[in-house]
């Protein structure tokens, strides 16, 4: 069961990485597509197998943008853990509608708040419209692709 959950994790991760590559042009070097296999992992994993796929996903983003904001993408990939860790038990505890108001709240508003004061209240106010694209448009592409993705694996479980 271990080696099963570690050979997920590591094909979400490898997918987060994927995403990575898909940027969004909303004036962030960063901002891609890195968080849609994260959030469908949230269905197959527990909470810190999906957090980890998220922090491996936006240290990859970052590393293919160029690291634009340096080492605070470390306290970004933190963050982003935590919020996958949340949304994951969330997830896990039903609340499906809570779960996507969570998300699209935490990772554009609380995830940006605290460069408010790191960089600038300049650079929050004019990154947060950007992010809260990308975050919303990530949220709607896993909630397009989760439910069929997770026929496939109950398929693919019944069949094991």
């Amino acid at each position: 069961m271990k080696l099963r959950l570690l050979t997920l994790a590591a094909m979400f991760a490898a997918l987060c990485t994927i995403g990575a590559f898909i940027k969004i042009p909303v004036g962030i070097g960063s901002a891609a597509l890195d968080t849609v296999p994260a959030l469908i992992s949230a269905s197959f994993l527990p909470p810190i197998y999906a957090g980890a796929a998220s922090l491996i996903g936006h240290l990859s983003s970052s590393l293919y943008a160029g690291f634009p904001f340096g080492p605070l993408h470390i306290f970004i990939a933190i963050e982003m853990f935590v919020i996958l860790f949340v949304y994951t038990k969330l997830h896990q505890a039903g609340h499906h509608i809570w779960k996507w108001i969570f998300f699209i709240f935490a990772n554009s508003v609380l995830a940006t708040l605290p460069f408010y004061w790191i960089i600038s209240p300049a650079f929050f106010v004019s990154a947060l419209p950007g992010i809260t694209l990308a975050t919303i448009l990530n949220a709607a592409i896993a909630m397009i692709v989760s439910p069929a993705v997770e026929r496939v694996f109950a398929r693919v479980k019944t069949h094991a």
